[in-house]
């Protein structure tokens, strides 16, 4: 393994809100020697790959942004994705990180050198080292495309919403959708009016609450710029809204009936025909698939260009599609509104700790890590929205925050304390993650009916945190060295004695 170009004390691997948020608190902190490292040419993560037509938040405009870089300029409750965009590239250029960014240097592979105590990085643009690797990746960067026998073969155009042809002209084309995931309910009433003939392949009908957006009114925008303590009560009022929904998913499920009651109304009232009411009827527990907000979702689905295919789909040609019931269907694109790699993240087969041993072998029988942050066997590895961070209520900015808090105290603990190296014990982690999937027992998310993104292979779920985001913070709000193995230059873990700073 040769050394890198360039050490730093942190490097951090991706620029959307996790990135952004933990570098952005680096500098605030007094921490100037880090780099980003991102493999496109342009910042945002999310926010900048997934810019299909309608594309949008689903969370609160100012629930859903750094609580330590306000936003008064949100246009509407609930920001479309060029807002979110700009907004993440004013806080970049504003805090002054974006002089650390190094754009075009995708993640190759990222080994930790035991002798040297470091990460040897290697990316496309150059090599380098680290003590500390960030990985602030998230779990919505890498597409899913569904492994459709004849794929390969199909003469049209074919792409996923996070990769958008903004080139290939839908109008007047006949246009499979496939997928009804957060993504298609908002492209679909987009691309319908454009299209000839529109086919939705629906595997799981999703449950849809209607969006409750506008425009915000003059006189609350000049409220947001001049009167900060309103932007605060608003996000404050949207934060606790959102936590009551916990109730209903993890502790009280009987609390979930007046959601489903209103999602059953909206139904009712956007669609009148009863065969297509009863094929986007949901078979599940409210909640146990992400709950989706639209109002022109169902309206577009009921306009006579339209069609809602239940069949699964047995085969590709070069112009149409088969469902298994025989029937074929001719088309001219196919757009993939599938989803992302959330429980087997590419990442984590280019990352290697102790002994040589992947992430992604570490991880073989499930992903887990300590207060979704630290894994043991990877020294001075953390992670930003790791196994079971994710929310099915509210916003992760306010987890991003609380990791990035934990992370910044972790390496001042090691400041103090004199030390080049901290690893979770395995022990820790272990009970961690038992007491945390004993809490996720009984809740929605893993006893819903239904099979969602949230559990991987084995039926676990590995991408939730189960409680309220109160709880989550709690946790993170100081970094516990005594819960982690702890090196000094020159040593190996264990040499310190155990409690000497803790």
């Amino acid at each position: 393994m040769t050394t890198g170009s360039t050490t730093v004390r942190v490097a951090i691997i991706g620029t959307g809100f996790g990135g952004l948020g933990m570098a952005m608190q680096l500098q605030r902190a007094g921490e100037h020697d880090f780099v980003l490292l991102e493999r496109a040419g342009d910042l945002g993560g999310t926010w900048r790959d997934n810019h299909y037509p309608g594309a949008a938040c689903d969370v609160p405009s100012h629930l859903y942004s750094f609580s330590f870089a306000p936003n008064a300029d949100w246009s509407r409750s609930f920001s479309e994705q060029p807002e979110i965009h700009a907004y993440l590239r004013r806080c970049a250029t504003e805090s002054g990180v974006l002089d650390k960014v190094r754009f075009y240097h995708e993640l190759l592979a990222a080994d930790w050198d035991e002798d040297a105590q470091v990460w040897r990085i290697r990316t496309s643009g150059g090599d380098l080292d680290a003590q500390v690797l960030v990985s602030a990746c998230g779990p919505l960067s890498d597409p899913i495309v569904p492994k459709l026998p004849g794929l390969e073969t199909f003469e049209g155009a074919t792409f996923h919403s996070a990769s958008w042809d903004h080139e290939y002209d839908l109008t007047g084309k006949r246009v499979a959708v496939v997928g009804t995931g957060a993504s298609a309910i908002q492209f679909l009433p987009q691309i319908q009016p454009k299209v000839e003939r529109l086919h939705l392949f629906q595997r799981t009908a999703p449950w849809v609450m209607p969006r409750h957006d506008r425009a915000y009114t003059r006189p609350e925008r000049w409220a947001f710029r001049h009167l900060p303590g309103f932007q605060r009560l608003s996000r404050t009022a949207i934060y606790w809204g959102r936590e009551s929904y916990v109730i209903g998913f993890a502790l009280q499920r009987r609390a979930l009936k007046v959601a489903e009651l209103i999602a059953r109304r909206h139904l009712a009232r956007s669609v009148e025909d009863p065969e297509l009411r009863a094929k986007l009827t949901p078979d599940y527990a409210i909640g146990c698939k992400r709950i989706l907000i639209s109002n022109d979702y169902y309206p577009a689905l009921t306009q006579p260009n339209a069609e809602v295919v239940t069949d699964g789909i047995a085969e590709v040609r070069p112009n149409s599609i088969v469902t298994a019931d025989g029937t074929e269907r001719e088309v001219d694109a196919i757009i993939f509104g599938t989803g992302f790699h959330t429980t087997d993240l590419p990442v984590a087969h280019r990352v290697r700790g102790r002994d040589g041993i992947s992430l992604a072998e570490t991880w073989s029988a499930g992903m887990q890590a300590y207060r979704g942050t630290t894994v043991a066997g990877f020294p001075n590895l953390f992670l930003v929205i790791g196994p079971n961070t994710g929310l099915g209520h509210s916003s992760m900015v306010f987890v991003i925050e609380s990791q990035v808090a934990y992370i910044r105290d972790a390496l001042r603990r090691m400041d103090e304390a004199g030390l080049a190296a901290v690893e979770v014990e395995p022990a820790v982690q272990e009970a961690y993650n038992a007491g945390l999937q004993q809490q996720m027992k009984g809740t929605v998310w893993t006893d819903g009916g239904c099979a969602s993104w949230y559990l991987d292979a084995s039926g676990r779920n590995t991408t939730l945190w189960p409680r309220f985001t109160f709880d989550f913070r709690s946790i993170t709000r100081r970094f516990d060295l005594a819960s982690y193995r702890r090196e000094r230059a020159g040593e190996r873990a264990g040499d310190v004695p155990e409690g000497a700073h803790g």
